[in-house]
């Protein structure tokens, strides 16, 4: 795990006085004490964006000191950082800064709440789901990067009794998960245990060797891999199954409300502020919801109209669930299906888009441990030496419409997660935590916003796939309704499914999926829909004030120009554009 050395060594950067250095030689000391404290504390994020850092391969440090560590050091990075006067920094720098007080004021905020005694889910915080996915993805070149993969491999017991005395101090203060978010965690720990060497997902790269190692030596690191694997991590995996089922699991609540854990109606607000960087309240949003439900639902009727279906809106429904002509009923099919589809779009990119990433992204199956409780779909983001991944589900392909796909495929893809995310990491001249900041807001309202431009280029022809379309925009309608319903005004898990069954087209796997993951990420899934209503609001006054001076490309350049923003700071940047092409 990280040395405290280091990590106290950041810290020291920040107490330390800044006498005789400008504002900008003060603010860069910041980013370079955040820097070091990064590469000490997250080790995982770094591999994944820029490599392996110096020293053997490591998890995230999760201990309880680590913990503590990482919220004091945020703290004087917040008062240092506020010591700064933004008047005196060049324009980049003020931008910067506002972005850099804004995610510490987040963070530790955020910090008020024991968020690390329910670091457990079904989903992406399941050590199955998540340890693989790392091992899979970082850098693999050479034997020493390999002999740090190893490192990885013997790093997982150790993390995974940091995780349990996390869990365990859950238990002892009534902060624990509700179990519907955690209850297949046993049988996903048990399946990756039970995987030997020649098939487990945490040796992948151990069975695809660049030639440039020999292969004398990729037999001593596969024999040395498959050792630890049966030796330590196997063992290690259910010993914490059995953690998991035996003790976390009967005492998980039955409830699903964030607002019923101890002050779980203010720790729902603050990720509500969080999730949105907006102040609307949990009531606000749930009524912005019920507006935008009505109002899609009326598009839906009229799609349902042109397709020239006679019967109801629920006979439609049932009819898009069933009728096998809108399904795959191979998973290679489903995939090539998405890989075509990706390829049609890519090339009408420049009608919208003056400048577009140079990274590569590809479609590549969902992890088959995690399939059955993810989504449709979901976006890796590009790091060193790796593309983007549009990652597809093709578990129960009768829940996988063909109706969707292109909606998906806007979203995870081009133009929208893979350009924006890939325009972020190559921005050269921007400090690192800009590179990798991610304000869900931004960015998964970028994401909505983009299925919206598939008329503008040429998508959405017939109409099962334009009500496809409307139907996942009224799911994240949906979600503001069902999210703040779920943890604010107390609906029960049922409620919440029977809504979305009514008001969208979703199949039962994907609608169970949605709703389990609202449960265990409270508000996350505001961003969505808060975010896209922005980005419209911005272009509809960048239209209006320019005329017939708005260009699309530019507009979209200079959105996609500074990263992932705070809503507030990207309704500040597109003023600034409108004013600046005003002058021209």
């Amino acid at each position: 795990m990280a040395t405290s050395g280091k990590r106290l060594a950041a810290l020291f950067l920040v107490t330390l006085p800044l006498y005789g250095q400008t504002e900008a030689e003060k603010l860069r000391r910041l980013f370079e004490a955040g820097e070091r404290a990064v590469e000490a504390d997250s080790p995982e994020s770094v591999v994944v964006q820029r490599g392996w850092p110096e020293g053997p391969g490591r998890w995230n440090d999760r201990s309880f000191e680590g913990y503590a560590r990482l919220r004091a050091f945020n703290k004087e990075q917040l008062s240092a950082v506020e010591a700064i006067r933004p008047e005196s920094l060049s324009p980049a720098d003020r931008l910067n800064h506002a972005l850099y007080r804004h995610r510490l004021q987040a963070v530790v905020g955020m910090s008020r709440f024991p968020s690390e005694l329910l670091t457990l889910t079904n989903r992406y915080q399941s050590p199955a789901v998540y340890m693989p996915r790392l091992l899979q993805t970082v850098p693999a070149r050479n034997a020493a990067e390999y002999g740090k993969l190893l490192d990885l491999l013997r790093g997982i017991a150790p993390r995974l009794a940091q995780q349990q005395a996390l869990l365990e101090r859950g238990i002892e203060t009534g902060v624990v998960q509700p179990s519907v978010a955690v209850r297949a965690v046993p049988g996903q720990l048990d399946k990756l245990a039970a995987a030997p060497p020649a098939t487990s997902p945490l040796l992948e790269q151990f069975r695809k060797f660049p030639s440039s190692i020999p292969a004398g030596e990729q037999q001593r690191l596969l024999r040395e891999a498959a050792a630890i694997l049966d030796g330590e991590v196997a063992p290690a995996l259910r010993k914490f199954g059995a953690f998991v089922s035996e003790k976390y699991l009967p005492r998980a609540r039955n409830d699903i409300a964030r607002s019923s854990l101890p002050y779980g109606k203010a720790w729902y607000a603050a990720e509500v502020r969080q999730e949105t960087s907006t102040d609307l309240t949990p009531e606000q949003i749930h009524e912005i919801g019920l507006a935008e439900v009505k109002r899609i639902r009326a598009e839906m009727d009229a799609a349902i109209r042109r397709a020239g279906f006679q019967g109801s809106f629920r006979e439609f429904q049932e009819f898009l669930r069933t009728d096998p002509r809108f399904y795959f009923t191979k998973p290679d099919d489903l995939l090539t299906a998405y890989r075509a589809l990706c390829k049609e779009i890519d090339p009408q990119l420049p009608k919208l888009f003056g400048r577009l990433p140079r990274t590569p992204y590809g479609v590549r199956p969902f992890p088959e441990v995690a399939a059955p409780t993810a989504t449709s779909a979901q976006y890796d983001r590009p790091g060193v030496s790796r593309p983007g991944w549009v990652s597809v589900n093709t578990y129960r392909l009768d829940h996988r419409p063909k109706y969707e796909m292109e909606a998906l495929a806007l979203h995870e893809g081009v133009p929208g997660h893979h350009l924006q995310l890939a325009l972020q990491v190559e921005m050269p001249a921007a400090p690192r935590f800009r590179r990798r900041m991610r304000v869900n807001a931004f960015s998964e309202g970028w994401g909505l916003y983009a299925e919206s431009l598939g008329e503008e280029l040429g998508f959405y022809r017939d109409p099962y796939s334009k009500f496809g379309q409307l139907s996942m925009e009224i799911l994240r309608a949906c979600r503001l309704v069902v999210d703040t319903g779920m943890h604010a005004f107390g609906w029960t898990r049922q409620r919440a499914i029977d809504y979305m069954k009514e008001h969208t087209a979703l199949t039962g796997q994907n609608i169970v999926a949605e709703i389990d993951r609202y449960i265990d990420t409270p508000a996350q899934a505001l961003s969505y829909k808060i975010g896209e209503l922005k980005f419209k609001e911005l272009r509809k006054l960048a239209e209006t004030e320019l005329g017939p001076r708005f260009d699309i490309r530019k507009f979209h350049d200079a959105v996609l120009a500074n990263g992932s923003l705070p809503l507030t700071i990207l309704q500040a940047q597109v003023r600034k554009f409108i004013q600046e092409e005003k002058k021209k």
